[in-house]
C-alpha cells in the first residue's frame, strides 16, 4: 500500500499551467500509455483466447467486427474526448461553476449519444457487414459461420454502448484534471475482469463469440461505474447541485461544437479502416465468390493490425497528452506553454517512434506475433506473408501518425474542432482511393484469391498515405492558429505572465 501511495503522489493531478513543460507532459504521459497498453490488452485478450479455442469463421468474424465497433463506438468516445476540452478551459481557469455545469451537460449528451448509437448500430449490422463482404449464405458454411459470429458479437456489444460511453467520459474528464493515473488503475482492473471474464464465459461456459462479447461489455460496465463513484467521493467540486442544473443553451452548443466534430472524425477514419479490410478480404475470395476456407490474408491482416494498434499507443498517448495540456493551458491564458508544449510533445514522439519500430520489426520474424492471436494450425505461409508484408509497410510510417496525433489534438485543445475533422476526411479520401483503385492498377485484374501478391501492396498502402495526407491537412491551420496566440513573457520558473498587450480570453 505504502507503495501504491508513493506512486500516486508521483501521478497525482497535474496543473499544466505551471512548471517544466517536458516534465509536466511526461509525468502525464507515463499512465496515459500504460492505460492504452491495457486498453490494448483488454481488446487482445478476446483475440487471443477467440483465436486459440474458436474455428477460422469465427476468429475472422471477430476480426471482421473491430472496424465496424469503432465506426459506431469511436463516435461516442470522440464526443466524449471533445467534451472533456470545455471542462478543461474551466479547469485552467480554475472556474468550479463551469466545471460542475460542463460535467451535468456532458452526462446528459452521453446519455443521448448512448441511446441512439445503440438503436443504429444493431440497425445496421446487416448492412455494415454487407459491405464489408461479409453476408449469410445458405450455399457457403465458411461465410454463413462468419456471418453469424460476427453478427452475434456486435449485437451484444452495440447493447453495451452506454458503459463504453459512460467510462470514457469520466475518464476524459479525469485527464482533464491532469489526473492519468487512476484512470489506468481502473482500466487495469476492468483488464483483469475481462481476462477472468473471458476465459470463464468461452472455455468453461462455452458461448463462443457471444461471451467474449458480454465479458467486454460487463467489465467495461464496472469500471465505468467505480470511476463514477471515484469521481463523486474524490472531486466534490464535482458535486452537482440545484443551480447547476440551470444551465444555458450556449452552454451545450459549445459541448456540441467541440464533441461532434471529433465524434464525426472518429467515426470516419472507422469508415475508412473498413474501406481497407473490404479491400484485405477480398483477397480470400475465390473466384466464384466462395471464400477460401484458410482465409491467409485475414488472418494475417488481422493478426498484425493488431500489432500497429499496440505499437500506435505511445503516439495516440502523446495525442492525449497534447489535449490536455493545450486545452488547460487555453482556459489559464498561457499561449507560450501551449506553442512549447507541442514542440516538446514532437521531441518525446522521435523517442518512443525509435523504439516501437524496433519492437514492431523484431515480431515479424518468423511471425512470431502470429501465435499470440491464432493457434498453430491457423498460422501459415500465407498469413505470415500476408500479416508481415503489412507490418514491413506500415511500422516505419508511425512517426507521421503521431505527428498526426499532436496537430490534431493541439487544434481540439484550442476549441478549433473543424479542421481536426477535415483531417479526417482527407484521411479517409486518401484510403479509398488508394484501396479501390491501387491493388487494381498492379494486379491488372479484378482482385480475389488469385491475384498477384504484389499487389496486396495497393492495398497495404492504405494506411501510409492516409496518415500522410491528413497531417498535411492540419498543418497550416494550426500553424495560423498558433502564430495568432500572444505570447506570454514567463517567469524564472517557466510559470507564467502575460504581456500587458495580451488581450484576455473570454470563455462561456
Amino acid at each position: 500500500m505504502k507503495l501504491l501511495r508513493k506512486i500516486k503522489d508521483i501521478f497525482k493531478p497535474i496543473d499544466m499551467t505551471k512548471g517544466s513543460i517536458y516534465k509536466a507532459i511526461l509525468v502525464f504521459l507515463v499512465p496515459t500509455i500504460l492505460s492504452m497498453v491495457f486498453q490494448q490488452i483488454y481488446t487482445l485478450t478476446d483475440a487471443i483466447i477467440v483465436g486459440q479455442t474458436l474455428s477460422e469463421s469465427e476468429v475472422a468474424g471477430v476480426n471482421s467486427t473491430g472496424s465496424l465497433v469503432f465506426i459506431v463506438l469511436n463516435f461516442g468516445i470522440g464526443c466524449t474526448s471533445g467534451f472533456s476540452v470545455v471542462i478543461a478551459a474551466a479547469i485552467g481557469a480554475n472556474d468550479s461553476k463551469r466545471m460542475r455545469r460542463s460535467y451535468l451537460i456532458q452526462i446528459i449528451l452521453c446519455f443521448l449519444v448512448s441511446v441512439a448509437l445503440t438503436f443504429i448500430g444493431i440497425a445496421m449490422i446487416p448492412t455494415m457487414l454487407g459491405f464489408l463482404g461479409i453476408h449469410e449464405s445458405a450455399i457457403d458454411p465458411a461465410m454463413h459461420a462468419e456471418y453469424t459470429a460476427a453478427a452475434t458479437y456486435l449485437t451484444i456489444i452495440f447493447a453495451g454502448t452506454i458503459a463504453q460511453v459512460f467510462y470514457n467520459m469520466i475518464v476524459s474528464i479525469l485527464r482533464a484534471m491532469g489526473d492519468s493515473f487512476n484512470p489506468f488503475l481502473f482500466l487495469v482492473a476492468s483488464t483483469i475482469l475481462n481476462v477472468f471474464l473471458d476465459l470463464l464465459f468461452i472455455t468453461v461456459f462455452h458461448w463462443g463469440v457471444a461471451g467474449s462479447a458480454f465479458a467486454t461489455v460487463v467489465s467495461q460496465g464496472v469500471a465505468a461505474i467505480g470511476a463514477i463513484l471515484y469521481v463523486y467521493f474524490r472531486y466534490k467540486n464535482l458535486r452537482l447541485t440545484k443551480k447547476d442544473f440551470h444551465i444555458s443553451w450556449h452552454a451545450i452548443l459549445r459541448h456540441i461544437k467541440n464533441g461532434f466534430p471529433l465524434g464525426f472524425q472518429y467515426s470516419v477514419l472507422a469508415i475508412g479502416i473498413i474501406v481497407m479490410q473490404n479491400a484485405v478480404i477480398r483477397f480470400d475470395i475465390n473466384p466464384d465468390g466462395s471464400m477460401l476456407a484458410s482465409m491467409p490474408a485475414q488472418l494475417g491482416y488481422g493478426a498484425a493490425s493488431k500489432i500497429i494498434n499496440l505499437l500506435m499507443v505511445p503516439g495516440n498517448a502523446i495525442g492525449t497528452a497534447v489535449l490536455a495540456f493545450t486545452g488547460q493551458n487555453y482556459g489559464a491564458n498561457q499561449n507560450t506553454r501551449i506553442k512549447r508544449g507541442i514542440k516538446a510533445a514532437f521531441y518525446i514522439g522521435l523517442g518512443f517512434y525509435a523504439a516501437t519500430t524496433i519492437i514492431g520489426l523484431l515480431l515479424t520474424v518468423n511471425g512470431a506475433y502470429q501465435y499470440l492471436f491464432l493457434s498453430a494450425e491457423k498460422v501459415t505461409a500465407g498469413s505470415i506473408a500476408y500479416g508481415n508484408l503489412y507490418l514491413y509497410i506500415c511500422v516505419p510510417s508511425l512517426i507521421i501518425l503521431t505527428v498526426l496525433f499532436i496537430f490534431r489534438n493541439a487544434l481540439q485543445g484550442l476549441e478549433k474542432p473543424f479542421w481536426p475533422l477535415m483531417s479526417g476526411f482527407g484521411e479517409l479520401v486518401a484510403r479509398v482511393l488508394v484501396c479501390s483503385f491501387v491493388p487494381l492498377l498492379i494486379n491488372g485484374a479484378a482482385i480475389n484469391s488469385g491475384a498477384s501478391f504484389i499487389s496486396f501492396v495497393g492495398a497495404v498502402l492504405g494506411d501510409p498515405i492516409a496518415w500522410i495526407i491528413s497531417p498535411l491537412i492540419a498543418l497550416i491551420p494550426l500553424l495560423a492558429y498558433v502564430k495568432k496566440l500572444p505570447d506570454n513573457t514567463f517567469h524564472a520558473d517557466g510559470v507564467k505572465g502575460v504581456k500587458a498587450e495580451d488581450s484576455t480570453r473570454v470563455h462561456a
